[in-house]
């Protein structure tokens, strides 16, 4: 039998940063139905300030997938702390990633990789992997990546 997410993260030994208060008139979270859907996440560091940099000019592929990666770990704290129970949550459904870089850039799926495969390890290689885009353009505040999801609920 599978763990449950919340095991996975402490097995992990994952921190999650505090959750990002909203910077705009929107919704951090919103319930549809069985569906969880998470706004545009940026990185957040665990002192509560953001990750900045633009893949191809000040900031390498691996340094913006890790990047990519720590949004991963607000939207599990966003989850948290306007959701609840992340064991709620059966599979992630769809990602939205963006990433801010140079026209030339061109490896926004591998900067990505750094979100979804956190995913897969907190909700198993078939519920955490969902459909994906990967996009790049230019983000507010010079973060590097923003991601927003949606998630399918146990009921």
């Amino acid at each position: 039998m599978q763990k449950k997410p919340s095991e996975r993260i402490k097995e992990l030994g994952l921190i999650l940063p505090p959750a990002p208060p909203p910077a705009g008139l929107y919704k951090p979270i919103l319930v549809v139905d069985h569906f969880l859907y998470i706004s545009g996440q940026g990185p957040m560091q665990n002192d509560g300030s953001l990750i900045v940099g633009r893949a191809g000019h000040d900031m390498t592929m691996k340094e913006a997938k890790v990047a990519a990666r720590q949004v991963a770990l607000t939207m599990l704290s966003t989850i948290q702390t306007h959701f609840g129970d992340i064991d709620e949550i059966k599979r992630i459904v769809k990602t939205l990633g963006m990433v801010n870089s140079t026209p030339d850039f061109g490896q926004q799926p591998l900067v990505i990789n750094g979100f979804s495969e956190l995913m897969a390890d907190i909700f198993g290689p078939d519920n955490g992997v969902g459909v994906r885009s990967a996009v790049g353009m230019i983000l507010p505040g010079g973060i590097p990546v923003e991601i927003e999801a949606h998630f399918e609920l146990h009921h």
